[in-house]
């Protein structure tokens, strides 16, 4: 089981931002080519929101494209996901993962190994 460590959610109003965080471990990220955020809301499929691939293309669902970020920082094995302009619809539990694929979509639910523990973000209105 890979040990990823997420941080940074919490409770917003709408409107306002968050960062979310997420550490893997070194030989993870070296064996994995895309990395990504998804999330689950209440009730819900887990869907996936953002992803990137190590040359730093990016892909975002469109209930978050222009307001959702996603990064990497290559050094810390890090990567995060910058919410701007959330809405109450935001509110979920989110979880970041590595994946090998081809090209990095976020349409990777069937070939995700591993998810982390998860960060709860909830927006208010």
């Amino acid at each position: 089981q890979v040990h990823v460590v997420e941080s940074g959610g919490g409770s917003e109003q709408s409107g306002g931002s968050l960062r979310l965080s997420c550490v893997h471990p070194i030989d993870t990220y070296t064996q994995m080519y895309c990395m990504g955020w998804f999330r689950q809301a209440p009730g819900k499929e887990r869907e996936g929101i953002a992803a990137i691939d190590k040359v730093r293309s990016t892909t975002y669902a469109d209930s978050v494209k222009g307001r959702f970020t996603i990064s990497q920082d290559i050094p810390t094995n890090t990567l995060y996901l910058q919410m701007n302009s959330l809405k109450p619809e935001d509110t979920a539990m989110y979880y970041c993962t590595m994946w090998n694929a081809r090209v990095c979509t976020i349409q990777a639910l069937g070939v995700v190994p591993y998810w982390g523990q998860g960060t709860q973000v909830t927006v208010s209105s």
